[in-house]
């Protein structure tokens, strides 16, 4: 980073650190209100987006029901600018009271000494997962796509590394998980974000979502099925605004034999019924549908 870089690095910091201190009312009851205003109604961001992901997906829906789903999203993509600055500001302690994991004593009971994928999604605010340290003595590994921006790649390894997790590049979590089971090695939750569109050269298989023809990565499970990793996909409930808990779903145990593509199609459903609970907690701002299917791709 070059001495312009560590100045904006910096400032950052200082700014979200500032903004997450100040009083939870007026962050989600007062300044949520300005950001909504403006992401929504004065730069309208990704809203041709949004509005047309959210008609394909529900195509069953009214207009106003529509129109009442992209009113809440907005209003929580402003929450999450407001998390960010929270997170860099709490106290980890304090960020444990604000997403609780549900009967995590008996999850623990679970895997323990195992190494384990936790699949998780752009849907609540996924960025308090971090906290999952707290709560586990295995070492967690929040899986991540480097930015090519210097200064928002430093912030966010800063912000996931703040309460133990440790940031790890997605092309390295073969090495991580080959190490994890050398003698004497604690094993690690590897904290998957999967519903990513992948690039179009890498698809091979197209899944039914949310009523479409949708394309995943399929890192989670070739990790899993080549390595026998069990996979917990992360149910998340909003309690208010700031507020989450996460439990933890069986989808892969490490042992069944499954069908090609089968692990990935059990992450979709989950996450489409999780989506249908409460649709504006996911990112709809993603042009998550903008590669075609071809014909010589299979489509389940």
């Amino acid at each position: 980073m070059n001495l312009w870089q560590k100045i904006s690095y910096y400032l950052l910091i200082g700014v979200c650190k500032a903004v997450g201190c100040l009083p939870y009312y007026f962050l989600y009851y007062f300044l949520l209100e300005i950001i909504f205003f403006l992401i929504y109604r004065i730069f309208r961001y990704r809203l041709r987006v949004v509005r047309t992901n959210l008609r394909n997906s529900f195509s069953e829906k009214s207009r106003h029901a529509l129109k009442r789903i992209e009113r809440k999203f907005y209003r929580h993509l402003a929450e999450l600018f407001i998390d960010i600055s929270v997170i860099c500001a709490l106290s980890c302690e304090k960020m444990k009271r604000r997403y609780v994991f549900i009967d995590n004593d008996k999850h623990e009971k679970a895997v323990a000494g195992k190494t384990w994928i936790g699949a998780l999604a752009h849907y609540g605010s996924w960025e308090y997962m971090i906290n999952y340290k707290l709560y586990t003595d295995h070492d967690v590994a929040a899986v991540y796509k480097p930015l090519h921006n210097p200064v928002f790649e430093k912030f966010y390894f800063y912000l996931r590394s703040r309460c133990g997790a440790t940031p790890v590049a997605m092309d390295d979590i073969p090495k991580v998980v080959i190490n994890s089971r050398r003698e004497n090695t604690k094993p690690i939750v590897i904290a998957l974000i999967s519903d990513q569109t992948p690039p179009e050269h890498a698809i091979h298989h197209w899944f039914h979502f949310l009523g479409q023809k949708t394309a995943f990565h399929m890192g989670m499970e070739k990790i899993a099925l080549k390595y026998n990793v069990p996979v917990f996909f992360e149910g998340v409930r909003k309690i208010k605004p700031g507020y989450y808990t996460g439990e933890f779903f069986v989808l892969y145990d490490g042992e069944e034999k499954l069908e090609e593509f089968e692990l990935t199609q059990r992450y979709a459903d989950h996450l489409e019924r999780m989506i249908e609970a409460a649709p504006e907690l996911w990112l709809w701002s993603h042009k998550r549908w903008k590669h075609q299917p071809r014909e010589e791709i299979k489509y389940r």
